[in-house]
């Protein structure tokens, strides 16, 4: 009984030790302790939006959008034009390429970004891995082609008086009707995409890089912030899934609006060209540009007195 005793309080003696010697390291006092406590703050944020909040939003959004595609299909109908006019050149081989690229990409990094959102459901495992592996592929071929998409479009992205007009007319694209939209080459709803893509894609970049690796020296962040490196992980995971959201709303209005609503708007972006029609009623302003630089013979005329 003496001898069990004895061996018991040893026990005893080294776990107490132990608890001593780790509350004298650096990871217990100063890692471990102020990440618990900052749990009640980002810890808390993250847990509920995950858990919570962003799988049903994905899923809610996505139906939503459908559905508002669908409906729109089928009331309004697509907007066609004539294919046996001129064709204006609207896009040089360089921008094709590098918008080919940014496709490319975006077609990878949706589909797989939902995965990894939906992750518990797929059960794990390798196919998630994959697509996680996939999604860091796929940015890349996003960087190559957001820097090129950056300076070659940004002058034509700014903004204009007349895009607010556009807005409150949603573009024209709830009316059967064919009038001139007051648009630039890029109209408002291409300008909101190009800003979410590219500087949203930026904080993308950045947070997905931090999310996939896991361990890089965040020392500075932590300074400049006064946050720990696991919140860094947590804030990052909030934003870039927000984000994600929002782009692939973006995208797949995109998509839509260059394969269903506008009948052949998408071999502008295969050919370079567009028909004469379409950039005069969905691009007038550029359209009036171009005739009015004498860049273009056009066979629509504008009265000068005509507000677009």
């Amino acid at each position: 009984m003496c001898k069990v005793l004895l061996v018991f309080l040893a026990c005893l003696n080294l776990l107490v030790a132990a608890d001593v010697s780790l509350k004298d390291t650096q990871i217990w006092n100063e890692q471990r302790v102020l990440n618990i406590n900052s749990y009640e703050n980002f810890g808390a944020l993250w847990t509920k939006l995950q858990g919570e909040y962003i799988a049903s939003a994905v899923f809610i959004i996505l139906i939503l959008v459908i559905s508002i595609f669908a409906l729109h299909y089928m009331v309004i109908g697509p907007k066609k034009f004539s294919h046996d006019g001129k064709k204006i050149y609207a896009f040089s081989t360089f921008e094709r390429l590098f918008h080919f690229v940014a496709a490319i990409s975006w077609i990878i990094l949706v589909p797989t970004g939902l995965v990894m959102i939906f992750g518990s459901y797929f059960g794990g495992g390798f196919f998630v891995r994959m697509c996680k592996n996939l999604h860091g592929i796929a940015t890349i071929l996003f960087i190559i082609s957001v820097i090129p998409m950056l300076l070659c479009w940004i002058k034509r992205m700014l903004p204009a008086s007349y895009d607010l007009r556009w807005m409150m007319i949603v573009g024209g694209y709830l009316s059967k009707e064919k009038r001139p939209v007051p648009a630039g080459k890029f109209n408002f709803g291409q300008k909101s995409w190009y800003y979410i893509a590219v500087f949203g894609g930026f904080i993308m970049i950045t947070t997905g890089a931090f999310m996939f690796f896991l361990d890089f020296n965040s020392t500075s962040l932590q300074t400049i912030f006064g946050i720990s490196h696991i919140d860094i992980l947590r804030i990052s995971a909030i934003v870039h899934n927000i984000l994600g959201i929002l782009c692939a709303v973006f995208f797949a209005i995109h998509i839509y609006m260059a394969v269903f609503a506008i009948k052949g708007s998408i071999h502008s972006m295969i050919n370079g060209y567009k028909e004469e029609e379409e950039v005069y009623i969905l691009h007038s302003y550029w359209y009036k540009e171009l005739s009015d630089k004498k860049q273009i013979n056009p066979s629509y005329i504008y009265d000068s007195e005509t507000k677009i």
